[in-house]
């Protein structure tokens, strides 16, 4: 009686202590089911092996799409195809970099619900999810902006989000990474020698072609050239001693340019002589992943 005099006093049904743990570890499974197919790995599973064929063809799309904005021709009768189709993409990318942010606690380390997701945003992947899609929303916001056309670089960034979802991509990373300090020695050697080259070049013909050769740094393009074997024609040395420093240096260009290409090739051969010598299941095929003490 007293509830019907009084309105402002109200029952309110309490959930039971069951039906918390339900909906709590419902949460829990759902958060980990997206986990597991948002999940950076070779999937063995049909949603995350979907999930990922899905991501390449739109990174894919997004891609042509980009380059193919520029031609006027295409750009210009289809401008509401292109601009459906980024809005599309956009909210794509938003929404699977909502669910990262929000699936990242499950992985080992960052299980902190605030830091743990703070360390996950200043990763680089999850930086280069922010810039794919941060000039969508610059453009709705500021629509205004005098540089908003040199952003819409940035969508350029959606092509290096690929690496997640590419076992390619993926194999070519971490070889990367194995060979870095291979890579590192071969980079250094050939800078070291596209200095000696452009000095001398430089002290050879800046007597006979100022205009070419004004000084090392303007020199170093026709070492670049020459190194590369790529020969444009523009700038050449005209003395009989910077010719004969030309077809030194262009014969060293082609072994020490080829260094970072065999180092690349040797470490895909022992990626990939590693892989084959994974063990396997005997009954389904799948590869056995050896767990950590």
């Amino acid at each position: 009686m007293s509830t019907f005099l009084n309105p402002k006093r109200t029952t309110r049904r309490k959930r039971s202590p069951q039906a918390v743990r339900r909906f709590r570890f419902g949460k829990l499974k759902l958060k980990q089911l997206v986990f597991k197919t948002l999940k950076v790995t070779h999937h063995e599973d049909w949603p995350g092996k979907l999930f990922d064929g899905f991501m390449i063809a739109l990174i894919s799309l997004n891609v042509l799409a980009f380059a193919f904005e520029t031609v006027n021709a295409v750009s210009i009768p289809y401008k509401s195809y292109f601009n459906n189709f980024e809005k599309f993409s956009a909210v794509i990318f938003t929404i699977e970099y909502v669910l990262r942010l929000w699936t990242c606690t499950l992985a080992r380390g960052f299980r902190h619900s605030v830091w743990g997701r703070l360390k996950f945003i200043l990763m680089p992947l999850s930086i280069i999810d922010v810039l794919s899609i941060l000039p969508f929303y610059l453009f709705i916001f500021f629509p205004n902006l005098v540089f908003i056309r040199e952003i819409h670089l940035l969508r350029l960034a959606r092509l290096l989000k690929i690496g997640r979802y590419s076992e390619s991509m993926r194999t070519l990373a971490k070889v990367i990474s194995t060979k870095r300090r291979d890579l590192l020695s071969a980079m250094f050697t050939v800078f070291t020698l596209l200095m000696i080259s452009s000095s001398l070049v430089y002290f050879f013909e800046h007597a006979a072609q100022p205009d070419l050769f004004p000084n090392i740094p303007e020199s170093m393009w026709w070492a670049v050239v020459t190194l590369t074997s790529v020969g444009y024609g523009d700038v050449y040395p005209i003395t009989p001693i910077g010719k004969l420093l030309g077809g030194v240096i262009a014969v060293l260009g082609l072994g020490l340019v080829a260094l970072p290409t065999g180092i690349l090739a040797s470490g895909f051969a022992e990626e990939v002589q590693q892989k084959r010598q994974q063990p396997t299941c005997p009954h389904c095929g799948k590869p056995l992943h050896r767990q950590n003490p």
